[in-house]
């Protein structure tokens, strides 16, 4: 893993993060959206801040990525953010999450697809 800063993946890791809060705020009323495509999304902003910073094999990095989220949701089953004290709507306890789902972990698949294919066609 190399360091290298790159001026386009932190502007569309910016982007992608106004997207995912708009998502958490002004359409958190419309449920799919909510529910699912901001999980889908959320593998993209992963990888575009990864990708800000540091010189990395794209596959590599969406499967790990992939595992990432996995471990997280898991940790969510476990009530990970319970167990390590944060209070109920503390920001760590939102960042970690508290609600284990299979249907969370079917669109961080989904949004490693989605990433997958786009960097494909881009080559």
């Amino acid at each position: 893993m190399k360091f290298r800063f790159n001026l386009k993946y932190l502007l569309l890791t910016i982007l992608i993060f106004l997207i995912e809060v708009l998502i958490a705020t002004v359409l958190k009323d419309i449920f799919f959206i909510r529910a699912y495509l901001g999980d889908v999304i959320v593998v993209m902003l992963i990888f575009t801040f990864m990708k800000s910073f540091f010189v990395l094999n794209n596959t590599k990095l969406i499967l790990g990525i992939l595992t990432f989220s996995c471990l997280v949701e898991f940790a969510q089953f476990f009530k990970i953010a319970d167990k390590l004290g944060f209070r109920e709507g503390s920001l760590m306890y939102i960042v970690i999450g508290n609600s284990f789902s299979w249907i969370d972990i079917l669109c961080y698949a989904v949004g490693r697809l989605v990433l997958y294919v786009f960097i494909k066609i881009k080559k």
